[in-house]
């Protein structure tokens, strides 16, 4: 038995906010349909090397436990064909441009006319009001017009992205997160409702932390680097060998680092009695804490620091992460079945479920793998699919 039992996705989006939501909503075992243009128009496809059986490890990423069927949404054949999975359908979601689905007939306020439990998730970048809508919204942009580029980086570097695309992903997050609401709001009132989810929102609503303490002191936040407005000590260090990052949050963890490396003395300093104390006083702590643990072994240091229970950590690469026993234990990377391959290396779920586990049942499918398949369960005759395929609409 699976999370989602019975709940059918129509997936009308590409590239990854959208595909990361619909896996996440496929692993759960929900029924994912993702619709392409005929010969597959998901430009992740492409976005390679690597490849794989001619598809880019990017696209492998997000598109697992979905099958796959292409229409040309451009015909009134191809949008009639929504129309008719729509009937059976739990969700459609799509990020396409705002005003797009509208122009094809295919609204929220038209689809629910034909389904008034269908719930109806847009992505786009910056919503579907306010003088930015309509358009277009890319992962860099976005962490660089939502603040987070302000703010990450150092002052040496200056503003820098996030090494992988944080705000299509946390958009995806939100998106399920969503959904899933209101399929449970559904079970009360048998309708469906519109979701509109925004890259800029989601972008703004990440900064957390950050963004309170601007809207409380009005102070614009500053590039911090590996460092932490709020917390001192809580960055990486050099050691003999290599950088470790030692995380303190509270001050009796300050008080254990202190004896573990040798500074008891620092216990007696005003300056560094408390948090605030700390962050009032930082390049002078910081600069005692680095000369300090400059004299130690990074191995031996994090034993030390683990011992005591202060949360440390190397800073690894992605090799080191995929060859460390704890990846391997939590089955953080899966095999999949795929075509024309003995198999395919996945990223697992994070999801960890007691009894409705998580497990790959499709390969990320091919460009309309399976649109005969579906068709066929949606009442369309063999002479029907012929035809269409005929007249390019599928």
């Amino acid at each position: 038995m699976k999370a989602l039992p019975n709940i059918k996705v129509l997936d009308l989006t590409r590239v990854l906010a959208g595909p990361y939501c619909t896996m996440i909503l496929g692993d759960l075992g929900a029924d994912v349909i993702k619709v392409e243009a005929p010969g597959g128009s998901d430009d992740t496809r492409k976005w390679g090397p690597p490849f794989i059986a001619n598809e880019s490890a990017y696209y492998l990423c997000t598109n697992r436990n979905k099958r796959a069927l292409t229409i040309n949404l451009r015909t009134v054949q191809g949008r009639n064909i929504i129309k008719k999975l729509v009937k059976s359908s739990d969700v459609i979601i799509h990020n396409f441009k705002t005003g797009a689905m509208e122009k094809w007939g295919l609204s929220y306020e038209e689809l629910s006319q034909i389904n008034e439990q269908l719930i109806f998730c847009s992505i786009s970048g910056f919503g579907e009001t306010g003088p930015l809508k309509g358009q277009p919204g890319y992962d860099a942009m976005i962490q660089a017009m939502g603040g987070l580029m302000s703010i990450t980086g150092s002052k040496e570097s200056g503003p820098t992205k996030v090494g992988v695309a944080v705000a299509d992903l946390s958009a995806g997050l939100y998106a399920t997160i969503a959904i899933l609401a209101a399929l449970n709001e559904r079970n009360n009132s048998g309708k469906g409702q519109k979701i509109d989810i925004s890259l800029f929102d989601t972008q703004i609503a990440m900064l957390a932390n950050v963004a309170s303490n601007y809207l409380i002191s009005g102070k614009v936040p500053e590039l911090h680097g590996n460092e932490h407005p709020n917390i001192v000590p809580y960055q990486p260090f050099h050691t003999k060998d290599g950088q470790l990052v030692v995380a303190v949050g509270n001050d009796t963890q300050f008080e254990k680092l202190c004896q573990v490396i040798g500074l008891d003395s620092l216990l007696a300093d005003s300056r560094f009695a408390t948090n605030a104390k700390r962050l009032e006083n930082r390049e002078e702590l910081l600069n005692i804490l680095k000369e300090t643990i400059l004299n130690w072994k990074k191995a031996d240091l994090h034993e030390k620091l683990v011992g005591a229970g202060i949360p440390s950590g190397p800073i690894q690469n992605v090799k080191e992460v995929f060859e460390h026993p704890q990846t391997s234990e939590r089955n953080m990377v899966v095999k999949a079945a795929f075509p024309n391959q003995e198999s395919v290396s996945l990223v697992g779920s994070p999801l960890k479920m007691s009894r409705t586990k998580i497990s790959v049942e499709r390969h990320p499918p091919k460009a309309g793998e399976h649109t005969e398949e579906i068709l066929t369960e949606h009442g369309f005759s063999e002479e029907e699919i012929a035809l269409l395929k005929k007249e390019n609409v599928i």
